[in-house]
Formats: C-alpha cells, sequence, structure tokens
C-alpha cells in the first residue's frame, strides 16, 4: 500500500512545472479570478500547457468560470486535475465540494495546508506555466503562497478607483519583502462604452493605474473595459470563447517572460511546515 510519503514522491517524478505565475491584489472583487483565467486561456491559445490552482479556498470561482464540475480524482501518483475543454488543468476547493454554495469554514493551519496541498500532492504533470489565483489580503495564504511555491513572476490586477490602487499596493508590497518580481499591473473595469451612442464613460472614475505602477515600479500592461458579453460567458462557465482584443498586451507579457526567462522548478517538493518562516522576520519576531 502506498504512503503518504511515497504517493508525494511519486508526484515529484511526474511533475515538470517550469513557471508560477501569481496573480494577485491585495483587494476584492477586482476581477483577480477572471484575469488568471484569460491569462490561461491566452497562454493555452499559444500551445503553452497551463494550468491553474484556485489558491482562493473560501471563496473559489475558477471552476465556475470554465463550467468545471468534475471532481478530481486519486491515483498512484497523486490528484488529478480536471481539465477544461481545452487542456487547462484546474484544482480548486469547490471541485471537492458536493455543493458549490457549501462555505468553507476554515482557519488559517487549514488554509495553508491546502495551499501546499494543492502543490505537492497534485499530478501536474508537464506544465509551461501554472496560474496562481490568489485570494485577497496579505495574510495567510498569500504568504504560504509566496513561501511554498516557486512563484517566479506575479499580475497585479486593480481597479480605476483610489482606494483600490491603496490596498494594490499594499500586495506589492508584500511582493517586493518576499522577493517576487512584478511583471506588471492590469486596470480592470476601467471603462464602459454606451451600447447606443458610442461614448466611452470611466464608470468608476479615472485612472490611477499609472501612479499605481510609479510606486510600486511595475509597467501597465491594459487597462480592460467593462464588457457585458464577457459577463455573460464568464457567468455561464464558458470563459474559453472570451475574445478581448484590450488583453493581448498582457497574453504577450507573459508569453515572452514564459520563454525567456529560464525555468524556475523542476518539480514540486513538500515543505516542512515546521522549518518554514517568513523571509520578512526570519521567523522570529512573533510577528507571523
Amino acid at each position: 500500500m502506498a504512503t503518504a510519503d511515497n504517493e508525494q514522491n511519486m508526484t515529484s517524478q511526474v511533475n515538470h512545472v517550469r513557471h508560477v505565475l501569481a496573480v494577485a491584489s491585495g483587494k476584492g472583487g477586482v476581477g483577480k479570478s477572471l484575469m488568471s483565467a484569460m491569462a490561461a486561456v491566452e497562454l493555452a491559445r499559444r500551445g503553452l500547457k497551463a494550468g491553474i490552482m484556485d489558491a482562493d479556498i473560501t471563496g473559489p470561482s475558477i471552476p465556475r468560470l470554465f463550467g468545471l464540475t468534475a471532481r478530481p480524482e486519486s491515483s498512484m501518483v497523486g490528484i488529478i486535475p480536471p481539465e477544461t475543454a481545452t487542456g487547462i488543468k484546474i484544482i480548486s476547493m469547490n471541485l471537492f465540494l458536493d455543493n458549490s454554495g457549501q462555505p468553507v469554514i476554515w482557519r488559517g493551519p487549514l488554509l495553508t495546508s491546502a495551499i501546499k496541498q494543492f502543490w505537492t500532492d497534485v499530478a501536474w504533470g508537464d506544465l509551461d506555466v501554472l496560474i496562481v489565483d490568489l485570494p485577497p489580503g496579505t495574510a495567510d495564504v498569500p504568504l504560504t503562497a509566496f513561501q511554498s511555491l516557486p512563484v517566479d513572476g506575479i499580475l497585479m490586477v486593480t481597479t480605476p478607483q483610489e482606494l483600490a490602487s491603496m490596498i494594490v499596493e499594499k500586495a506589492a508590497g508584500l511582493a517586493k519583502q518576499m522577493h517576487k518580481p512584478i511583471l506588471g499591473i492590469v486596470e480592470n473595469m476601467a471603462m464602459v462604452t454606451c451600447p447606443h451612442c458610442g461614448e466611452v464613460f470611466e464608470l468608476f472614475g479615472p485612472s490611477h493605474a499609472e501612479e499605481l505602477a510609479d510606486h510600486i515600479g511595475a509597467p501597465v500592461l491594459a487597462r480592460l473595459p467593462i464588457d457585458s458579453t464577457v459577463t455573460a460567458l464568464a457567468d455561464t462557465g464558458h470563459v474559453e470563447d472570451i475574445q478581448m482584443s484590450a488583453f493581448a498586451p498582457v497574453t504577450e507579457a507573459l508569453a515572452e517572460y514564459v520563454a525567456t526567462v529560464p525555468p524556475v522548478v523542476a518539480a514540486p517538493a513538500r515543505t516542512d511546515a515546521a522549518t518554514e518562516s517568513c523571509q520578512s522576520c526570519s521567523g522570529d519576531s512573533g510577528d507571523c
């Protein structure tokens, strides 16, 4: 009979993940999950092998975007992630629940343990890029993701409001303390076009993306519109059918990064939680 350690060893033998890119914000409701999904879809369209780790354990939405309901299966080499219609591998807490509306009422230790297991115990196989959809905030889950996963690039998502920029700057501060490069900024919901007259409105006020870019030292890759077609496709599980020309610069930046930057990891390895410490405090201050 295979033990948990043996299973993890077999998982590490079959997994070859070349890049781990996180989608973060610090702020909730800015569209991180949609950006994660669209990034994976666009990279897959370019022939790259992509996967998504839905790290928002208590508020997972990735399966809904893809219309995915298949439960992950166990095997001798680890947990087998379901695949979308275009072959994107997905792992999400919602795929383990009997009811997608069932709440996950967990404290920090269980949340962080799930993130580690999504990395070490899932048979991701051969991937060019794993997209990690992070939850809001700068606490347990994002910190664990940056410590336990070899994240080598971050896409920051914001909206035009100055309040959103302030919170995103906090998330960028965490990334910098953890020595994770920020590849760029996407400003979502930047404008809307009137379907009758064609006038463009900045529904949430003027953009603060360039100011944010100056503060965190990362380029603005795109300002995306509010599009009812995109909303409808996402709500009905057809995110793979979305076509948005404004997202093209994001795809270009991520594809170039994956193509030109050397891979950071050959295979996931189990992390000993007892020896793990925050790089910003060395585990000695008690702040973590």
